[in-house]
């Protein structure tokens, strides 16, 4: 088989060939190799004619551009670096949506990570997407990763913090104010008259999870006869949910609060399983459940559930744009956007 050939399989179909080189699809295309690279970057540049002749070319030797080595020259990938908390969260992948939507209106495309709340993950997707050579990086952090922001910046890839102000300012941010997001979700809950309420959700060292705590706390405080109790859970899961739950059915009816404010959803509808499959416990007549995020599911479970909304997909889309301003002008004063929470109220919270 000759270099610029096709490879096939024993079932016949065409698989790519990665030997074939730009050279080989201009000589057989009868062009230069600069029309084969407007062809691939610039069409407006090549005519229709010599545009459709190099393709067919392409499509007949299998030729893959070497876009790695492309970007090496050029300096700069065409992709961003996502890393989230947790893909499974509904919110995440709201967020990797708006994040997606916004580069592609640049050229750009996304890669996502999971860092699953795991430093040792979470600093393997920086090395590999410093390794990479990304356009930005978008991070939810879980560990302490300034000063490894710090030195993708220095070597000129940007980063900006999404559902997570930067303590310091040192890096532009894109959040929505947990603080005032939980003060929000207690405020209500003492509004229809709950005094004994219950916060579920950790690990409590997630900067997002403290937040809305303090917010919960500054309302409850405010009211002489409420109280707030922390349920501190292992992970922001359905699962961890279901066992805040099936450990509140284990009291006496006495012992339990009467309202419970969830860090998120998932953790909420945790907490909703398994106070409906036990069927002696009725939501919201003896234990109010609010959860934050607003995720789809929300509006949907058999019980529909309160929430503290955030706008997802703009918080995606407005940390690319950061992203991308900071890579044109790295001179720019980082920027901290915060977003305000909004309550959604539904059947999880009706008067007691």
């Amino acid at each position: 088989m000759g270099r610029g050939e096709t490879q096939r399989d024993a079932e016949g179909p065409r698989v790519p060939n990665t030997t074939t080189s730009i050279r080989d699809v201009a000589v057989r295309a009868g062009v230069s190799v600069g029309t084969v690279s407007n062809v691939l970057n610039n069409p407006a540049k090549v005519s229709p004619k010599s545009v459709a002749r190099v393709l067919a070319v392409i499509e007949e030797l299998g030729y893959i551009r070497n876009d790695a080595a492309r970007q090496l020259r050029a300096g700069r990938s065409t992709t961003i670096g996502l890393v989230v908390l947790d893909v499974r969260n509904p919110f995440f992948t709201d967020v990797a949506r708006g994040a997606e939507d916004e580069a592609a209106t640049h050229s750009l495309s996304v890669i996502l990570g999971n860092s699953d709340e795991n430093s040792e993950r979470e600093a393997g997707y920086l090395d590999l997407f410093e390794e990479q050579r990304v356009h930005g990086v978008l991070i939810s952090p879980y560990g302490d990763v300034g000063s490894r922001l710090a030195r993708l910046r220095s070597r000129g890839t940007p980063a900006v913090l999404v559902d997570r102000i930067s303590a310091d300012g040192a890096f532009s941010s894109v959040s929505v104010d947990d603080v005032a997001g939980g003060r929000l979700a207690a405020r209500h809950l003492l509004d229809t008259e709950r005094r004994r309420i219950a916060f579920a959700g950790g690990p409590l060292d997630i900067r997002q999870v403290s937040d809305r705590l303090m917010g919960a706390r500054a309302a409850v405080e405010s009211v002489p006869d409420a109280t707030l109790e922390v349920l501190e859970l292992s992970a922001l899961t359905v699962l961890e949910g279901r066992r805040a739950g099936e450990a509140l059915l284990a009291r006496t009816a006495e012992d339990r609060p009467d309202a419970v404010f969830a860090a998120n959803d998932l953790v909420a509808t945790g907490l909703l399983q398994a106070l409906v499959m036990h069927g002696s416990i009725r939501v919201p007549a003896d234990i109010a459940l609010i959860g934050f995020d607003d995720i789809d599911f929300a509006s949907a479970a058999v019980v529909p559930l309160s929430s503290i909304r955030q706008p997802s997909q703009l918080i995606g889309r407005t940390a690319v744009q950061l992203l991308i301003e900071e890579a044109r002008d790295p001179t720019l004063a980082p920027r901290q956007v915060v977003f305000q929470p909004e309550l959604v109220v539904r059947a999880s919270t009706g008067p007691s």
